[in-house]
């Protein structure tokens, strides 16, 4: 009986899976908060919601992130369903999106089934390059450009503080992913864009998907009042209310009584602790948050090649070109997640890979 996304293939540790750590998963808290919201609102815990999200949720998320207002805020089924949203409400089949290379890999098909095309935006090793974007975003008149500039996946690296300060200096309407901002194992993390922008040009994703479980598919968007608006009025919201409301009443409860805040400590603690059991058998750096390495290849090996090898070796990735739109590039780098396995099962995958880098 098929219940979960994640597919077990027996003898082989696969670090390609950008999921949580199942024994991570807060399944006696989020249990309790479902009862402490259901005795705090009662019926209308179960019945539908208000349309940009429930007041209490909305609220605490405000006082939470620290730089939206309620009427800068709506409630979403995940950041891909707030992807998804944005793309219908700014785009239109045939228009120019700009995408950081590289950049979130499921991304890409959110915005093809719109129809727009994609286009990489210019980058080096450090990441987007804010000037150079801004001038191929007006030749193309590319309606916005999306990124995950924040511990980003795939790289785990974060934009430069000067190429943001740049960035949002640039007149272009972004989508920020910010999806692993408090996933971090060091410093915390820079300043978003939304918050640099003074909300001017930026629209922010944000989920729950990384910090307390994917399966409540709950998220948020941060934009413009006229712009949630324009969200409240969807036919989609219309028809059935805010999205995804029960499982928003249960994080309001969740988030106010403290136990969320917990639980993310703990998950830096467990996720810092699971990244250094890769990174320390591999020899290579450590991302200073998120889930992911970006692993450079020997000049002699390509990422596609190397994976049904690897495999016959008991591991897995995601070869670098996934991240890149259209495939133009990554060949040279694989992704490896150290979010969904065990210290013990990560040095394991590390001692597996590592002789095939040869």
């Amino acid at each position: 009986m098929t219940i979960v996304q994640f597919e077990h293939r027996p003898g082989i540790l696969d670090l390609g899976w950008g999921h949580p750590r199942p024994a991570l998963l807060p399944l006696a808290e989020w249990s309790q908060a479902g009862a402490q919201s259901i005795a705090a609102y009662g019926w209308q815990a179960l019945t539908y919601g208000h349309a940009p999200g429930p007041a209490p949720l909305i609220d605490w998320l405000c006082a939470h992130v620290g730089d939206a207002t309620a009427d800068q805020t709506f409630v979403t089924a995940g950041a891909s369903h707030g992807l998804a949203l944005l793309t219908q409400l700014l785009a239109e089949p045939g228009d120019t999106v700009l995408v950081d290379s590289p950049t979130y890999h499921l991304a890409f098909k959110i915005f093809t089934d719109h129809g727009v095309r994609l286009v990489p935006a210019p980058a080096d090793e450090h990441g987007l390059l804010p000037a150079e974007t801004a001038a191929l975003a007006r030749s193309l008149d590319a309606v916005f450009l999306y990124l995950v500039p924040t511990f980003g996946n795939p790289t785990g690296r974060s934009l430069p503080p000067e190429r943001r300060r740049e960035l949002v200096c640039q007149g272009l309407t972004v989508i920020e992913d910010d999806t692993y901002r408090e996933l971090y194992y060091g410093d915390a993390a820079p300043p978003a864009l939304w918050h640099l922008a003074e909300q001017d040009g930026v629209i922010r994703l944000g989920s729950f998907a990384k910090t307390v479980a994917p399966g409540l598919r709950l998220g948020w968007i941060n934009a413009s009042p006229f712009l949630v608006d324009r969200l409240t009025r969807l036919g989609y919201v219309h028809s059935g209310g805010g999205v995804n409301h029960s499982v928003a009443m249960t994080m309001a409860a969740y988030g106010s009584s403290g136990a969320y805040a917990k639980h993310v400590a703990t998950l830096r603690e467990r996720y810092r602790e699971q990244r250094d059991a890769l990174t320390g058998a591999l020899g290579t750096p450590p991302p200073d948050g998120g889930w992911f390495v970006w692993l450079p290849l020997p000049p002699h090996l390509d990422a596609a090649t190397l994976l049904p090898v690897a495999e016959r070796h008991g591991v897995s990735f995601v070869p670098g070109t996934a991240f890149y739109a259209g495939g133009r590039g990554g060949s040279d780098r694989v992704r490896l997640s150290f979010s969904h396995l065990s210290p013990a099962d990560l040095t394991e995958a590390a001692a597996r890979l590592g002789p095939l880098l040869d």
